[in-house]
């Protein structure tokens, strides 16, 4: 046969493209070309299949060889495709099943010798696959692992090219070779960290129950040592597991970033950048090649901000269109990608650069404007969406012991409480969580409060002590007090308290 055809899979963001790949064998002056808007990663994959070709034993035909990666309008980078382009290749010679080539997704990198190199975005490339109807795909021998993790679709893991090629009926000599390795390890798994070691912050810690039980933002403002980092550390934990969509999506993003995926984590991830990390590093980006940043890789879990007042201005405020839509949009020339980005941001800061303005017995030798400019860089449209807003003060002594410390455990099953009552609630809707629900729903819809009930709400908006937007989180706030109590309806201690945990404002 002169046309050959199979398949593999472009990714654009986190979502994957099926790329019909063609190979024809013309009688014309030999030379091998490959069409289909390549960037220059994959248009060097011409010299890297005629001599993986040449070394695995199935040397590529001597005559005009033009591939094209179908649909043409589509931007395909990265080495990927090589398997794909490869056997395409030689299908349109060598006696390979026609319709065992042409219903395999092939993805992975070829190395000189033949042996196929592991690639980043595996798993969402099979999610791909399996979601366009295909039922087969052949990785890279160290990317088997983490493609099975898919149901639905058989898993070839090949080691070098002359396996794929006989699994396609292919007449060749398979040679000898150690599989090609990831580089990297795989992370440690980190050791349980329990919210009853948290003392003498019960405000604190009942704040972070009410953040987890709705998806509530949380700023942390105190002083070194009053435990801002131990509380966030331990949001995590007492989160509810993921599910299989959250849980696939959140290893999704692992892959693309190029971190080994061994299993489905049902832990929701927490991401921590450090306080020099740039915008980019942040939202994602790249010069050729679009990489997910920290807001993608906090999805379906916390993304905390340490020392949040020596991040640059311009770096958190890159939050705020994610923090509403729940996804961002990177463009670049010619390209632009979509990752999800709906996470729990947690902000922690010190009142001044030095940490002890406000705070007794401490001595602050800031100046007036350093403090400002420090507390500046959170600005007000980003602070306006944070749902709880806590002040911190370092423990005593006599607050040791004073009251019984809350577990890790116990305050994972108050909230899983809380979700499920939230769940019974939102019923029929698009929404899990109270931190989802939208304020014209929360105002107007059917379990509205009643007028008296928002009435501290109305007379902060009427002071201008709150924003509409700020109005609508208060109530999210108040309901996920209310699911955390058991209660059905909002009432007035719930919307006042939900207002003191925004703005400090007190009934």
């Amino acid at each position: 046969m002169s046309v050959a055809r199979t398949w593999s899979v472009a990714l654009v963001g986190a979502e994957g493209e099926c790329v019909e790949v063609e190979a024809d064998l013309s009688q014309q002056t030999p030379e091998f070309r490959i069409i289909g808007l390549p960037d220059k990663a994959l248009g060097e994959a011409v010299q890297r299949v005629h001599n993986a070709c040449a070394n695995s034993g199935t040397p590529l035909p001597r005559r005009r060889l033009t591939v094209n990666l179908s649909p043409a309008s589509l931007p395909k980078q990265g080495s990927g495709f090589d398997v794909a382009i490869a056997v395409a290749s030689l299908a349109t010679e060598a006696g390979m099943d026609p319709a065992s080539v042409a219903s395999t997704v092939h993805i992975g990198e070829l190395g000189l010798d033949g042996r196929l190199r592991p690639v980043p975005g595996v798993l969402p490339a099979v999610v791909a696959a399996r979601r366009a109807g295909h039922r087969r795909v052949v990785v890279p021998h160290a990317n088997g692992p983490e493609a099975s993790l898919v149901d639905g679709i058989e898993v070839l893991a090949a080691i070098n090219l002359g396996e794929v090629v006989a699994w396609h009926g292919g007449d060749v000599e398979v040679g000898e070779h150690d599989p090609v390795a990831l580089s990297d390890e795989a992370d440690p798994p980190e050791p349980p960290l329990d919210l009853a070691e948290v003392i003498g912050q019960p405000d604190a810690v009942e704040a972070l129950v009410v953040a987890a039980a709705g998806g509530h933002h949380l700023l942390m403002c105190g002083p070194p040592g009053a435990g801002k980092t131990m509380l966030a550390r331990r949001l995590p934990g007492i989160l509810p597991e993921l599910d299989d969509r959250a849980a696939l999506a959140s290893a999704s993003i692992r892959s693309l970033a190029g971190a080994r995926v061994l299993e489905l984590s049902r832990t929701p991830p927490f991401v921590a950048p450090h306080h020099s990390a740039s915008v980019a590093a942040l939202v994602g980006g790249g010069t050729r090649v679009v990489r997910p940043g920290a807001i993608a890789r906090a999805s379906e879990g916390v993304l905390f901000l340490d020392e949040a007042g020596e991040f640059a201005a311009s770096a958190l405020d890159a939050l705020r269109q994610p923090l509403e839509s729940g996804c961002i949009t990177i463009d670049r020339s010619g390209t632009h990608a979509s990752y999800p980005a709906r996470f729990q941001l947690v902000l922690a800061t010190n009142p001044c650069p030095c940490g002890d303005y406000g705070i007794r017995g401490g001595t602050c030798t800031c100046p007036p404007a350093a403090i400002r400019r420090y507390l500046g860089r959170l600005s007000g449209p980003l602070l306006d969406r944070m749902d709880i807003e806590l002040t911190l003060t370092r423990v005593a002594v006599a607050q040791r012991g004073s009251m019984p410390a809350i577990s890790t455990a116990t305050a994972r099953a108050r909230v899983a409480d809380a979700r499920s009552r939230a769940r019974h609630r939102l019923a029929g809707t698009p929404w899990k969580v109270n931190a989802e629900v939208p304020g014209t729903w929360l105002r107007e819809g059917p379990v509205a409060p009643a007028p008296i009930v928002r009435r501290p709400l109305d007379a902060a908006l009427h002071r201008g002590a709150l924003t509409l937007r700020g109005y609508d989180r208060v109530l999210r706030v108040a309901w996920s007090l209310a699911d955390i109590e058991g209660r059905t309806q909002l009432g007035a201690d719930h919307v006042g308290r939900a207002l003191y945990l925004k703005k400090g404002i007190a009934l």
